[in-house]
Order: C-alpha cells, then sequence, then structure tokens
C-alpha cells in the first residue's frame, strides 16, 4: 500500500522538487501541499496522512510550531520528515523516536532511504491479526508529547555552538594532508568519491558523504550550494546569472571552477549576497 503523504514549505520550487522525488520513487500518494504552518495543521486534521513532509523555517508558524498545535488540538500526529536547510551539526537533531529529516538541497537517494524508513514503519504500526491491547488517548498522547519534548530538547543541544575542526585530512599524491579549512575552495562528490579543491591542491577526502565532511567545516562559511556541491562562501569569485532565473558561482581556485546553485538554494543565495 502507497504512503499517503502531505508536503508543507514556503517554497514553491522545494515543494515542486520533493513532489517529483517521492512520486518518481513510487510507492508514495502526494495527497496535498501547502505553503505555511496553518496550512499543514488543517491539511494533516483533513487528510490523517502517513508521512508530513514539513519545512522546519516558515514565516509565521514553523516547523517545531505545527506539531504543538497538533498536539494541542488532539489530531494524530503522522510520521514527521522535516525538510531543512540547517547546518549540519543541527540535523541530527531529528532523528529521534519516529522524526527523520531531508537536507535540502534534495538527494534523490536520500529521499528514497526516507520513504524506506516510513514505510517500514507504517508496516509495523499496521493493524494486526493479534492486535495487542488499544491504548487510552491519554497514553498517546503522553507518548507523543514524550517525544516532542525530547526532539525540542534535542535541537536546542545541537543548535548551541560548537568549535569546528580547523583542519580536514585531504589525501593527495599518496600523501595524507592536513588542510586549514579556511583555504577549501570547495568540495563536490561524483561516484561516490569526494573531492577537495584548494588553490595549491587538489585531492580526495576520506569522507563517505558530503554530509559526513560538512561535521567538519565551519557552518558560518561552508554552504551546501548543490547536493554535488559544498562552497567556502569566502572563495567565491563571482554570481554568475544562468538561464531561467537560475545562478552559477565562479570560485577562486585555479581553474575558476563553475559551480551550479540548486533552485531550492536561490533563496539563501540571495540573503547571503543581498541580491
Amino acid at each position: 500500500m502507497a504512503l499517503r503523504a502531505l508536503i508543507v514549505d514556503d517554497e514553491p520550487l522545494a515543494r515542486q522538487e520533493l513532489q517529483y522525488l517521492l512520486e518518481s520513487a513510487g510507492g508514495v500518494d502526494v495527497l496535498a501541499t501547502g505553503s505555511n504552518g496553518i496550512e499543514a495543521v488543517e491539511l494533516v486534521r483533513i487528510h490523517r496522512p502517513d508521512v508530513l513532509f514539513l519545512d522546519v523555517q516558515m514565516p509565521g508558524l514553523d516547523g517545531f510550531g505545527v506539531l504543538k498545535m497538533l498536539i494541542e488540538r488532539k489530531v494524530r500526529l503522522p510520521q514527521v520528515v522535516f525538510a531543512t536547510a540547517f547546518d549540519q551539526y543541527a540535523v541530527r537533531a531529528f532523528e529521534v523516536n519516529a522524526v527523520d529529516y531531508l537536507l535540502k538541497p534534495f538527494d534523490r537517494g536520500r529521499v528514497l532511504q526516507t520513504i524506506e524508513k516510513a514505510s517500514t514503519r507504517a508496516l509495523a504500526a499496521a493493524p494486526h491479526d493479534h492486535p495487542a491491547e488499544p491504548q487510552t488517548e491519554s497514553q498517546i498522547e503522553s507518548q507523543t508529547e514524550a517525544k516532542l519534548d525530547a526532539l525540542l530538547r534535542l535541537v536546542g543541544e545541537a543548535q548551541a555552538p560548537r568549535a569546528p575542526r580547523s583542519k580536514v585530512v585531504v589525501r593527495a599524491q599518496s600523501r595524507l594532508l592536513l588542510v586549514d579549512q579556511r583555504e577549501i575552495c570547495f568540495a563536490s562528490i561524483d561516484d561516490g568519491a569526494i573531492s577537495v579543491v584548494t588553490p595549491q591542491i587538489e585531492g580526495q577526502s576520506n569522507c563517505r558523504t558530503l554530509e559526513d565532511l560538512m561535521d567538519q567545516l565551519d557552518p558560518e562559511t561552508f554552504w551546501r550550494a548543490h547536493r554535488s556541491y559544498v562552497v567556502n562562501i569566502q572563495h567565491i569569485r563571482e554570481v554568475v546569472p544562468w538561464f531561467k532565473s537560475s545562478y552559477q558561482l565562479r570560485m577562486d581556485d585555479p581553474k575558476k571552477t563553475e559551480i551550479p546553485v540548486a533552485r531550492t538554494q536561490t533563496k539563501r543565495l540571495r540573503e547571503l549576497f543581498n541580491l
């Protein structure tokens, strides 16, 4: 049986991209989409979805406010998948209980993992031939509130300032070099291999994913401009307008590499440089 899903995000491009990825993956029926927290509460009340894909940062009622309001109104909480552009040091807070997360810009492989996880949980929660004694409404409400309290506590802890590592390991010419992260222009991933580029060297990271690499980097300096690229905003030489209101970044590495900006990151680009 297909997962019944809702998508709520204040960015139209993010909603469209996520809906496309979910529907093209199969096994997900997107019932409706919304653009703000108030719509999210009403859509959950009406549709009773299996899973809610919810933007964290929305004007007015944010993602956490949506969960609080659903509990206050005694609406059954679906599985919640946060869609977030939060820096990597914060996203672990979302991995608690039945809550998952997706980082913007969305990665198809990560979306597929989330669908699989949500499907497994939905199957486990489905009625069986010999169901256990049903829980009372007060028991369910108490458990839900405990989950939300744990989530909010972890979010607060994760958002506390942390000192990132000053150096990262880069493998180049059979040597393991300790590179000051301020020197990194950008990093990219291709076929599972992560390349790290500085003005002096180009090598490979030992990290398995860009998410793992981002864990080591200063979130105030490094930005996931595209699902395949992390850039040091101090090494952006030029913002190049591209077709259909998109942009590319020309870096200050020796090759003057041009890096695409994901459409879901256009808003962040404008915030960074007041475009």
